[in-house]
């Protein structure tokens, strides 16, 4: 089983470690920094041995990587592990992002129900079946996110049930979250968001979350 360190410090960059297997263009490794898709949060991106990883995936509770085919390596070889700082960086405060709106909506609209979300670099967003343009929801959304920012809260994350691997997110005075993805020590590294509202048929809503900054929209 893959130790994760990306729970452990969701800011390290750069790791050594061993090669626990090898099956043809596939790794897996002692302990890893390279976040794979779960929860709706994209993965990491960044190479293994110098090799760009072409992708990364849960199985059970390891990891997969898989690597060029000429890639050669061998169990207990160490290797270092590189990922892209800005690209993960973006991704942990967009998750944030999409779940401070996520329990906000809970709050401002109870027994609504989510049915999807997705969190890529660019942006995140979360659907929702409503029968109502969630736009109406957008000015009190945006004063509370406002607010969250602005008071910096910690954002503490931790283990529910460390035997199956089940983590939880908690901001003391506001919401706690089971969620296993990678998140920043405080709620005021999130910066400014915009939100948008799109259509996706008819009684589902979805709410695309941008940070101010990088808004290509």
């Amino acid at each position: 089983m893959t130790c994760k360190l990306f729970w452990q410090d969701p800011y390290l960059t750069r790791l050594d470690t061993q090669v626990a297997w090898v099956e043809g263009d596939e790794v897996g490794l002692r302990s890893t920094i390279f976040y794979a898709f779960s929860g709706g949060q994209e993965s990491d991106a960044g190479t293994l041995a110098g090799f760009q990883v072409l992708e990364a995936r849960k199985d059970g509770m390891d990891i997969r990587y898989r690597l060029p085919p000429e890639h050669a390596l061998q169990p207990g070889q160490v290797v270092s592990v590189v990922i892209d700082w800005p690209r993960r960086y973006r991704l942990m405060r967009l998750h944030f992002a999409a779940e401070m709106v996520l329990q906000l909506i809970y709050r401002i609209r109870p027994g609504v129900r989510r049915v999807g979300a997705h969190i890529a670099e660019d942006k995140a967003r979360i659907d929702f079946e409503m029968d109502d343009s969630i736009a109406g929801l957008f000015p009190e959304l945006d004063a509370a996110t406002a607010r969250l920012v602005a008071e910096n809260r910690p954002i503490i994350c931790g283990y529910s049930d460390q035997q199956i691997q089940a983590r939880y997110w908690q901001v003391e005075g506001f919401a706690s979250m089971a969620c296993g993805g990678t998140h920043p020590r405080g709620t005021g590294e999130v910066g400014g968001l915009r939100l948008r509202r799109r259509n996706t048929g008819k009684g589902k809503e979805r709410v695309e979350i941008f940070l101010k900054e990088q808004d290509r929209s």
